[in-house]
């Protein structure tokens, strides 16, 4: 990628320590460029497979290495990477952004890529399906992404208050709508979380495939992670291996994360049916060394596991 706005390298302006790690591997193959005020783009370049990601950068910054979440997976694999970072909750809904992702779609950029995968959740889903039009036949990997938050489509959603004063409108503004050039799009979200729900809905197409993801509410990216999941799911979309029974088998792997096993054990005590609770807390104490379970089944029923 030519390099066209580099972060200026001169005595008397020197970038701030969180960058310099990107700002080293940027002088070898890549590039790292601020783009406005609030935004900045670190592409690293490797073989041909290239991981879009966009991050906050305040996490980056908080992150030992001053690298975004999934640089190592890609490095380890080979992948190239493409971060665009966010100061603040921006939602990445900038002219400068729109102006980036617009010049690489003129340039044939993405396009020079055997493979492109998008990933994002939350709020960052919503920007990893808004601008994926501008890489026909990606593939994209959404954790309850966010369709919009214009007031209009998404008024329900009281969440993310701040944010509900930024522009959806316009130029890659209602992400479902983005996604028409997708080869396939993976939606991970809970069914049972209805705002995550109900923003899933929106982005019903017949390239969307929804893959459920229940008793995880708002934390369905951290439970996937704490799983050792999520790089997985990424592997098979950029091997085009991907699909709704190789989730269900990495899925499977809930059985044993702690987080999920609470989850589905509050929501059996909240419904009242202590018979479900009993069945849980069995299942858990037969299989794991989980405390919390075996002090639950002997107030439901005086066993000790």
């Amino acid at each position: 990628m030519q390099r066209t706005d580099s972060f200026p390298m001169t005595t008397e302006v020197q970038p701030p320590d969180w960058q310099r790690p990107m700002l080293e591997i940027a002088e070898g193959d890549g590039d790292f460029l601020p783009l406005g005020d609030k935004h900045y783009a670190f592409f690293a370049e490797e073989r041909p497979q290239l991981l879009v990601t966009f991050e906050d950068a305040a996490s980056l910054r908080d992150r030992e290495d001053h690298l975004p979440e999934h640089f190592a997976l890609a490095q380890n694999r080979g992948w190239s990477m493409l971060t665009i970072l966010a100061e603040g909750e921006t939602w990445w809904r900038d002219p400068a952004v729109f102006r980036y992702f617009d010049r690489l779609a003129d340039d044939g950029f993405l396009e020079d890529f055997d493979r492109v995968v998008f990933y994002g959740a939350g709020p960052a889903g919503y920007a990893a399906a808004a601008y994926s039009i501008t890489a026909p036949q990606a593939e994209l990997v959404l954790v309850a992404p966010r369709a919009t938050l214009d007031p209009s489509l998404a008024g329900w959603d009281e969440r993310h208050r701040i944010a509900r004063r930024i522009n959806f409108r316009g130029r890659y503004g209602y992400a479902p709508d983005m996604t028409e050039s997708a080869s396939k799009v993976w939606l991970i979200h809970d069914p049972l979380h209805q705002p995550d729900a109900m923003h899933a809905a929106l982005f019903q197409r017949p390239w969307v495939q929804p893959l459920h993801a229940r008793y995880t509410g708002e934390g369905t990216e951290d439970t996937l992670r704490e799983m050792k999941v999520l790089d997985r799911i990424l592997e098979a979309a950029m091997e085009g291996k991907m699909s709704a029974e190789r989730f269900s088998w990495l899925w499977r792997g809930r059985r044993s994360n702690s987080s999920y096993l609470r989850a589905v054990l509050a929501a059996a005590r909240l419904s009242g049916h202590p018979e479900r609770e009993i069945k849980i807390c069995r299942s858990v104490t037969s299989r794991l060394n989980a405390p919390r379970f075996a002090r639950r089944l002997e107030e439901l029923t005086g066993e000790k596991p």
